[in-house]
């Protein structure tokens, strides 16, 4: 019941993430096709993908201004932006046309992105409850259900584009549950100065690691399913939506166990689940296999992310909450298309096995991270 109370608490930056979360599905069981529709190799598609890395940075840093000026219709025109930006990426066969589509998505997303997590910061402190890792798991939830569709889409031969306006309709269409009261707080009296800088700093490498993680099995778990093991358009679409699955089951569970443990222990236990699952698939001699260990990573990089941008609303003073989620988002969101060249770097040089395995020790890099936050915060 605690997981249904928060959502409804949270219901309307819930649909927010939604919106995101369908949307990264459907791209993320499309890649093999988009790909080759490019005709790039591995190492060029992952270049391709720092298109987008402009664009969510750019997005960023421009967010709070943009959620000053918007208030409470910041998610709406968030979504309807984003619902515009991925017509474009299926439709296009020239990579450096590409990457430029992929910036205005990126622009999009991380406008979006910023905000409805600002907002649930703020319900989180109005309520004085956990309420991030319940909205991120609505995020997964969609995103499983979008990679599914795919599959099936695939399997009947349709293209990108006419999904992505199918799901486009379907945002355009939520966009009344996302308009939200903003209720802007001043600095208390005698307040001087921002706030210190090791929050963002520490909490947006912790969030960096997390989504670099999940942006990699999220791009190139399908190409590792139907390249390296073998399996048809269906299994691979499988790959992104078994991690959606699973995220969507360790985020509403982190839910309920965030409020009786504490954030740190949680986050470094997380991380240990999630190295071995991608040890498992990339050893995975099965498409079988592989799905246990994106199940098991998945499971485990649920919570850490969404900690990472809840402690960060903790630790500063509340006038500053956007602008801190927000900062603290540009090093953290920016995982999502960094490790995509990473990975295609890595998989042109060694195969995608060995870059699973790097992601594994990429996930382990969180243990020290978490241990100076417990010991400067005391959480």
């Amino acid at each position: 019941m605690s997981v249904l109370n928060a959502l409804s608490l949270s219901r309307r930056p819930a649909a927010a993430f939604v919106v995101v979360g369908m949307f990264w599905g459907c791209f993320a069981a499309y890649v093999p096709v988009i790909k080759d529709q490019l005709g790039a190799s591995d190492a060029l598609f992952g270049t391709l993908l720092l298109g987008s890395a402009t664009g969510l940075v750019s997005a960023m840093w421009l967010a709070p201004r943009a959620d000053r000026i918007l208030g409470a219709r910041g998610m709406q025109v968030g979504a309807a932006m984003l619902a515009l930006a991925w017509l474009l990426p299926g439709q296009v066969t020239v990579p450096l046309v590409f990457a430029a589509t992929m910036a205005f998505v990126g622009l999009a997303s991380g406008l979006l992105d910023v905000v409805m997590n600002a907002r649930v910061s703020e319900l989180e402190a109005k309520h004085a409850r956990p309420l991030m890792n319940a909205n991120h798991a609505m995020f997964s939830v969609a995103y499983a259900v979008g990679a599914l569709i795919v599959g099936f889409t695939r399997e009947a031969g349709l293209p990108p584009t006419p999904v992505f306006a199918g799901f486009g309709v379907i945002a355009l269409l939520a966009l009344p549950l996302m308009r939200m009261d903003v209720t802007y707080v001043d600095a208390e009296a005698g307040y001087a100065g921002k706030y210190p800088l090791w929050p963002i700093v520490l909490c947006g490498a912790i969030v960096l690691v997390a989504f670099m993680s999940e942006a990699t099995v999220e791009a190139w778990s399908a190409l590792h399913v139907e390249r390296t093991l073998g399996g048809g358009a269906a299994e691979g679409a499988l790959g992104p939506a078994m991690l959606g699955i699973t995220m969507a089951v360790g985020r509403f569970s982190g839910q309920a166990v965030a409020e009786r443990l504490r954030d740190v222990p949680l986050v470094i236990g997380a991380s240990i689940i999630s190295a071995t699952g991608a040890v498992i698939a990339a050893l995975a001699p099965s498409p079988l296999l592989a799905y246990l260990g994106f199940g098991i990573l998945g499971l485990g990089v649920s919570v850490i992310g969404p900690i990472g941008l809840a402690l960060v609303g903790k630790l500063v003073a509340p006038h500053l909450r956007t602008e801190a989620i927000s900062r603290t988002a540009v090093i953290g969101f920016s995982g999502f298309f960094f490790a995509p060249m990473l990975m295609g770097l890595l998989s042109e040089a060694f195969g995608l096995r060995v870059a699973f395995l790097a992601v594994a020790l990429l996930l382990l890099s969180v243990l020290p991270l978490a241990v100076v936050v417990r010991r400067i915060a005391r959480f």
